[in-house]
C-alpha cells in the first residue's frame, strides 16, 4: 500500500493501531494526537520512521487545516505524491443521563466528534487526489444505543449522515467515503469505563465469542483503503463480531 494518508488521533487505542497496520503496510502516515505528545513519539518510532506526528485539535479549525498543511509537507519530502486516503478517527465520549448533560459537554463532543470531523472531511476532500479513500471511524452505540451515550451516539449518527452524502458529492472524482463502526473494543478508554464483568458479558454476546481489538479494527479500515474495495462506497461497515 503506497499512499500518503492522514489519520486524526492516532496516538492511541484504534487510531494507533490504524497507524501501525498502514504503515506496516507501506503507506505514508501523518496523524495528529493532541496532549499525550509521548505516545505519539512512540507511534511515530514503532512505525519505522513512516509516520509523523502533528499535534492538532479536531475541535480546533485552524488546527485541523494546520494538521494538513503539515501533512503536505511531509508527502512531499518523503515523495509519497498528494493525500490518497483519510482516516477521521479523533473523536471524545462523555457518559451522562440525559437530565444532566450540560451546554458544555453538548458543545464539547459535537465540537470534535461532529464539526470536527466535517471540517476534517472538507479539508481532505480539497487536497485529496481523484480516486482516493475517506473512511470515518463510528460506532455500534448508533445502531444499540447505551443509556448515558445520547450526546456521544447523536455526534456519531450526524458523521455517519455525512458520509452518505459524501459519498455522492465525490463519487464522481472516484474518492470512496465509507463509515467503519466498531463494537465493544479492547482499549485502555474501555477498560477505564468497563468492569471485567461487563467485558465478559458483552464478549458472550458477540457472534464470535470476544470482545475486539483494535487491530481487528485496524485491518477493516485498511480493507476498504484498499485497492479491492473501490466499488465500495457509502457504507456503515459495522466491524463489531456480530454483536449487532
Amino acid at each position: 500500500m503506497s499512499m500518503a494518508v492522514v489519520v486524526t488521533g492516532g496516538s492511541r487505542g484504534i487510531g494507533r493501531a490504524v497507524v501501525e497496520r498502514l504503515a506496516r503496510d507501506g503507506a505514508t502516515v501523518v496523524f495528529s494526537y493532541v496532549t499525550d505528545e509521548r505516545a505519539a513519539r512512540e507511534v511515530a518510532a514503532a512505525a519505522g520512521g513512516r509516520a509523523t506526528a502533528v499535534r492538532a485539535d479536531a475541535a480546533d479549525l485552524a488546527q485541523v487545516e494546520g494538521l494538513f498543511e503539515a501533512a503536505d509537507e511531509v508527502f512531499a519530502a518523503a515523495g509519497a505524491g498528494p493525500l490518497r486516503a483519510l482516516v477521521n478517527n479523533a473523536g471524545v465520549i462523555a457518559h451522562a443521563p440525559i437530565e444532566e448533560v450540560t451546554p458544555q459537554v453538548y458543545d464539547g463532543v459535537m465540537a470534535v466528534n461532529a464539526r470536527g470531523a466535517y471540517f476534517t472531511l472538507r479539508a481532505a476532500a480539497r487536497r485529496m487526489a481523484d480516486g482516493g479513500r475517506i473512511v470515518n471511524i463510528s460506532t455500534t452505540g448508533t445502531a444499540w444505543p447505551s443509556p448515558g451515550e445520547s450526546v456521544y451516539a447523536a455526534s456519531k449518527a450526524a458523521l455517519e449522515q455525512v458520509t452518505r452524502v459524501a459519498s455522492r458529492e465525490l463519487g464522481r472524482r472516484g474518492i470512496t467515503v465509507n463509515c467503519v463502526s466498531p463494537g465493544a473494543t479492547d482499549t485502555d478508554l474501555l477498560r477505564a469505563g468497563a468492569s471485567a464483568e461487563v467485558m465478559a458479558t458483552v464478549a458472550h454476546m458477540t457472534a464470535l465469542g470476544r470482545v475486539g481489538t483494535p487491530a481487528d479494527i485496524a485491518a477493516v479500515v485498511a480493507l476498504l483503503l484498499g485497492p479491492d474495495a473501490g466499488w465500495l462506497t457509502g457504507l456503515n461497515v459495522r466491524a463489531d463480531g456480530g454483536l449487532v
